[in-house]
């Protein structure tokens, strides 16, 4: 005796069932999401490759990644320094405390 699954309700296309995905913009409202997509999007891409290149030398003397020299420009405004030990000793902590999660 064959097992055939049972036929699917009227209006269902038998696929999995929606419920336990989660939105991109995770649970609760969509507030300004597609906002902030947009505006993250734009800050990363808009500059010219000079600028690019230059960041990502000055980001390895500093013994930064090019994300985060870039971040701390976008966040705080501030093109780091070698003077700035401190602020690139945070930088760095906290780049192996988000290895570690």
């Amino acid at each position: 005796m064959s097992q055939k699954a049972s036929p699917a309700a009227q209006g269902h296309n038998g696929g999995p069932p929606l419920d336990d995905l989660l939105p991109e913009w995770g649970e609760g409202p969509i507030g300004t999401y597609f906002s902030w997509k947009a505006a993250h999007r734009d800050a990363w891409k808009a500059i010219p490759m000079e600028i690019a290149i230059r960041r990502a030398h000055k980001a390895a003397d500093l013994g930064l990644t090019y994300e985060e020299y870039t971040l701390e420009i976008l966040e705080r405004g501030r093109y780091l320094q070698a003077g700035d030990t401190k602020r690139i000793a945070e930088i760095k902590s906290r780049r192996a405390h988000d290895l570690m999660e």
